[in-house]
């Protein structure tokens, strides 16, 4: 017979809750690209018709380890967000701000070097 997770949950040990807890924190706070999209409910179809570039494209940008900090803007504002650089310091966090403003022509440059790339 079927349980209801919250059934299950509640009989769990407190430290074993927190622990869970925690860990489910971690990794929704952790995401490479492409499970970002999915936990945005986005294909990569979608998201390449929002970019004008090809699924391909998507594809590829989602497997690299290392990409413009303009490229990987984009895509997060296509998903619907803001993209934040932030340095952890030894003394605390500071916010990179020199990356939060791109240009718009540097934005249409990237997307038709993409086109042109196959990217």
């Amino acid at each position: 017979m079927a349980k209801n997770f919250k059934e299950l949950q509640a009989r769990m040990p407190r430290e074993a809750r927190v622990r869970s807890e925690e860990a489910a924190k971690k990794m929704i706070s952790e995401m490479g690209l492409a499970e970002l999209r999915e936990a945005m409910d986005l294909t990569q179809e979608s998201l390449a018709d929002t970019l004008h570039v090809r699924q391909a494209s998507i594809s590829k940008m989602e497997r690299r380890s290392d990409m413009y900090i303009s490229t990987l803007s984009k895509i997060i504002e296509a998903m619907g967000g803001e993209l934040q650089i932030i340095a952890n310091m030894p003394n605390g966090r500071v916010q990179i701000r020199q990356f939060t403003k791109i240009r718009r022509g540097q934005l249409e440059s990237i997307s038709n070097k993409s086109r042109s790339e196959g990217r």
